[in-house]
């Protein structure tokens, strides 16, 4: 008996130990989770307490040199959702899917993720979340944010650019100047129950997000709807691939307008090009994506091209410079000339220019005189020159994707090299950096650094930054772009450019044709026809380039097709900044009429407006926006403004809003 007894007490014993030792576990357990880690579980509760919601910060403005918006950033929302605080979720997701327009078996799989927060969507209109907050869906957080709005779509597209879902630059000045305007977000720190809702008397912190600094561009509104509106008519009348045009003040480098047909809305710049719509579903997303970059990759500092004869300008300023060839020199054109065995004809071969002075040649644009131009350089001057003019080198325009263009170098040049670059063949060049050139050419033989943005400003409107005009170097006297402008204004009033002539201006220009190379090889029917032209001749306010590429029309030869797009650009140009015409005798018989006062039409009805302008002996235009056929249309602006004079019977353009927008 005494035995069992024994037995039992060791039973018990054992048992008592073994839940001793236990509790001594616990006890050092619990030492080390509150004492010695107490820190670590601690930030782990907190976490679990704590919401750490973001506060965007709202992305700079970009305007205009005159103030104009371009681009805006608008109040839009994140939705989230917390699941385990959804009590109906095939009600919610029903509800969702109605008003955002998502489909309901996915946002199903968000509703019901084991997570603790799940976003639902981004950039989320204002209205859409009104309607939800009606519905008091439990379980669902909205998020202030913004998303990027461009007032006018596709209006210069390749300048402007676009963000992504997560308000960063993608294209254009968007993405350059990214670290500038998207700022710097803030934070809402708050303590929650398990249920996400805010616990009573617990402190919240707030940190105020830093805005985007504005971006002030170079490009003036009026000017780039003048560009717009040319290249756009001039993609339709040539059935070009693409057409492109840019607007550079010369004495500063200052881009005035840069436009580009085709191109894209800002606001929806993934949309599928039209010419793949049909298969795009079809497409990879690689595939896709490489589709949609050739829709954004900007030709004015991305593509490179063989610049034909407008290159003929730099081999007379470099002639004209190094003194190997005077204004009054005599050349002799037989059709063709031979050089390093290859025979190589003008374009007139079938009716050779025969005797003609240097300035002859340029107004006929023979390739025989450039050929001996450029001999007469010899290839290590000619490319000191060509470099100098910054071709084969990034010309630094704050815009993505910029190209060198080819060069060669003088080792790489033999003699039929050398003749083929003299008149613009075998060299290729971005339209950035011939627009440069040749304002380097015009303007007293600066090469200024071409310009897009003009300053930086804070919320208030003060300069944070301004960034200045850059003369990149000297690369002709000032006698040589006198004799140069002399030179290329004549190419106009008598020789292949005619066709850029406008009455009261002295307009100088240069054409070019050029057959377009792929992949080394001259491919029959492709052509790239170009004219650059510049105004007042005796003292340019602006240079303008236009480039068609692949016309499909009734002419593919830059005097007859580009010329009249640089005219129409340089006309409203000129007009616009009120550049006086100063007609010759002849001009005055012909063109001069009476002046008359324009009257002050902003801010009334079309109706009116036209009335208006018809009593003053004025015609009108309407160049941006739709109302034609509505009388109700209200006249938001004019060029030329109130006050001004013009001749009788000229045009006034009206920027006009419908009273429907």
């Amino acid at each position: 008996m005494s035995g069992v007894k024994m037995t039992i007490k060791k039973r018990v014993l054992i048992v008592l130990f073994l839940f001793f030792i236990v509790f001594v576990g616990l006890v050092g357990r619990l030492a080390f989770i509150q004492i010695i880690n107490s820190g670590e579980y601690l930030q782990k509760a907190v976490e679990q307490w704590t919401r750490d919601i973001p506060v965007p910060s709202k992305r700079g403005i970009i305007y205009d040199r005159n103030g104009k918006r371009l681009a805006v950033s608008t109040t839009a929302y994140e939705i989230y959702v917390r699941p385990v605080a959804v009590k109906d979720k095939d009600a919610v997701a029903d509800a969702l899917s109605t008003v955002l327009g998502m489909d309901k078996d996915f946002l199903m799989k968000k509703i019901s993720a084991k997570s603790d927060t799940v976003i639902i969507k981004k950039k989320v209109d204002a209205e859409k979340v009104k309607k939800l907050r009606e519905m008091d869906l439990k379980g669902i957080i909205f998020i202030d944010d913004n998303k990027r709005f461009y007032p006018q779509a596709n209006f210069a597209s390749y300048i402007l650019g676009f963000n992504n879902n997560d308000n960063q630059g993608q294209e254009g000045v968007e993405l350059t100047f990214e670290k500038y305007l998207n700022g710097f977000p803030g934070r809402n720190i708050k303590m929650t129950d398990a249920h996400g809702e805010e616990l009573p008397d617990s402190e919240n912190k707030y940190f105020e997000p830093k805005d985007g600094l504005s971006l002030v561009l170079t490009i003036d509104e009026i000017i780039q709807h003048f560009a717009e509106k040319a290249v756009e008519n001039a993609a339709i009348e040539n059935k070009a691939k693409r057409v492109t045009a840019i607007v550079m003040e010369p004495k500063t480098g200052d881009i005035l307008a840069l436009a580009v047909k085709p191109d894209y809305d800002n606001n929806d710049p993934r949309k599928p090009p039209e010419t793949l719509m049909d298969r795009w579903k079809s497409l990879s997303a690689e595939e896709q994506y490489k589709e949609l970059y050739k829709v954004w990759r900007n030709p004015a500092v991305a593509d490179s091209y063989e610049p034909g004869s407008t290159f003929k300008i730099i081999t007379s300023a470099a002639g004209l410079e190094e003194n190997v060839v005077k204004p009054d020199d005599r050349f002799y054109c037989a059709g063709s000339v031979t050089k390093g065995g290859k025979r190589m004809k003008c374009w007139r071969s079938y009716n050779p220019h025969g005797s003609e002075s240097f300035v002859e040649g340029n107004q006929n644009s023979c390739n025989p005189v450039f050929i001996e131009v450029g001999e007469r350089l010899g290839k290590e001057k000619f490319y000191k020159y060509i470099r100098g003019f910054g071709f084969g080198q990034l010309t630094n325009i704050k815009l993505p994707g910029e190209e060198n263009g080819i060069v060669r170098t003088p080792s790489a040049m033999g003699p039929v090299e050398l003749a083929n670059i003299a008149f613009g063949q075998g060299i290729t060049v971005t339209p950035m950096q011939l627009v440069a050139a040749v304002s380097a050419v015009v303007n007293g033989g600066n090469l200024m650094e071409p310009r897009i943005a003009k300053k930086l400003i804070d919320n208030d409107g003060n300069t944070i930054h301004e960034f200045q005009p850059r003369v990149v170097r000297q690369v002709i006297s000032k006698e040589t772009s006198d004799t140069m402008r002399w030179i290329l204004e004549s190419v106009v009033s008598n020789g292949t450019g005619k066709s850029a002539y406008i009455p009261g201006y002295k307009v100088g220009g240069k054409t070019g044709t050029a057959q377009k190379a792929e992949n080394g090889i001259y491919v029959s029917g492709k052509y790239i026809a170009s004219f650059i032209g510049f105004a007042p001749a005796n003292d340019p306010k602006v240079v303008v380039l236009v480039v068609i590429d692949e016309p499909g029309g009734f002419s593919h030869f830059g005097g007859v097709i580009a010329s009249p797009v640089v005219k129409s650009i340089i006309s409203d140009t000129l007009r616009y900044l009120d550049v006086k015409p100063q007609y010759t005798e002849e001009e005055k018989k012909l063109f001069e009429k009476p002046q008359v006062k324009v009257p002050e039409v902003r801010n009334l009805l079309l109706k009116d407006a036209i009335k208006k302008l018809a009593d003053a002996k004025l015609k009108f235009r309407m160049e941006v926006g739709e109302g034609e056929s509505d009388p109700q249309a209200l006249v938001l602006d004019q060029t030329p403004k109130a006050g001004a004079d013009l001749p009788e019977s000229s045009e006034v353009i009206l920027y006009i809003k419908t009273t429907s927008d």
